[in-house]
């Protein structure tokens, strides 16, 4: 696949492209350092990831000290200037050495077992560690599909499409086409990857509760399950700071087979909370999860209160 040409330095997209292909560079060692001082910035001067990120673990772990919260925010905020720093190594370092940043894989005979039991494997992602290491490893031991939305920077597309499909993964659309080009890679026995905790649009979820707090959570994995008779892991790249990435997969909560999509969903935040028990600081807590039950009761999209909590 031939390398996509860079946007311009003098723009913004052309200014991150040329970041991420400068740290492409460093060894993780010396970007665990940088992520030390970028999370402690982000901490100090940006309000929006420190409030969401506090305001999170206060519904999330409620008996913690707020000093212990605060430390927690801190932890977080570093491994998810981690995550952003270490992109340009997972999408453009020589594949050889981001193999090599893998120093564990806990539970590939999942994957290996459903497989050979003429199973297709669906593998929940969620927003832990550095998912794009998870990808990289995926497509490289597997036929491996997962959907992808553009990002805002239209600029940065053909970047992101390559860095991710350099091993073999296929990309498809967050769309109808896209769930039949996942139907079709289960049913020929091959992995795909689906997001559990990113909030569907409306309509195409569920309140499911997700630690004791509802959250809006799609239904797509029941509907691949029953048309394929698919196994469901959940994997993720946790981080070793300053060492490299150790892949765990890990079995699903039981629910996420049934047929009943709120049973379902409920079983998907389960596996969620799962991986984020491997540590707590590696979860995107900056993403507003639980948004929609505020948009349904309050009707209005105000997180910034944070009135239900």
């Amino acid at each position: 696949m031939p390398y996509p040409s860079f946007p311009p330095r003098r723009t913004r997209a052309g200014a991150v492209a040329w970041l991420w292909q400068r740290l492409a560079g460093w060894p993780l060692a010396r970007l665990w350092r940088l992520a030390r001082l970028a999370g402690a910035l982000v901490y100090r001067f940006s309000r929006r990831e420190r409030e969401v990120t506090r305001r999170n673990l206060a519904v999330v772990y409620p008996a913690l000290a707020a000093r212990e919260r605060r430390a927690l925010t801190r932890r977080s905020l570093r491994h998810s200037a981690a995550t952003m720093l270490e992109l340009g190594h997972a999408w453009m370092a020589p594949p050889a050495r981001v193999a090599a940043g893998i120093i564990a894989v806990h539970g590939r005979e999942k994957l290996d077992d459903a497989r050979r039991d003429g199973r297709g494997v669906i593998v929940l992602a969620p927003h832990f560690g550095n998912w794009e290491v998870l990808n990289f490893w995926l497509s490289s031991h597997f036929p491996f599909t997962a959907m992808y939305e553009p990002p805002k920077m239209t600029a940065l597309d053909p970047i992101i499409r390559h860095g991710r499909q350099r091993q073999g993964a296929a990309l498809v659309p967050t769309n109808a086409r896209g769930v039949a080009a996942l139907l079709k890679a289960l049913k020929r026995h091959e992995a795909v990857g689906i997001l559990p905790d990113q909030e569907p649009g409306w309509g195409s979820g569920v309140f499911a509760p997700f630690f004791h707090r509802d959250a809006y959570t799609a239904t797509l994995l029941p509907r691949l399950v029953a048309r394929t008779q698919a196994r469901v892991v959940t994997g993720v790249a946790r981080r070793v700071p300053g060492k490299g990435f150790a892949i765990h997969f890990l079995d699903a909560d039981v629910r996420v087979y049934s047929t009943d999509d709120v049973t379902s969903a409920t079983g998907v935040n389960a596996c969620v909370e799962a991986a984020i028990r491997l540590d707590p600081a590696q979860y995107q807590w900056e993403y507003k999860r639980y948004r929609k039950v505020i948009e349904e009761q309050q009707g209005r999209a105000d997180y910034r209160d944070f009135q239900l909590y």
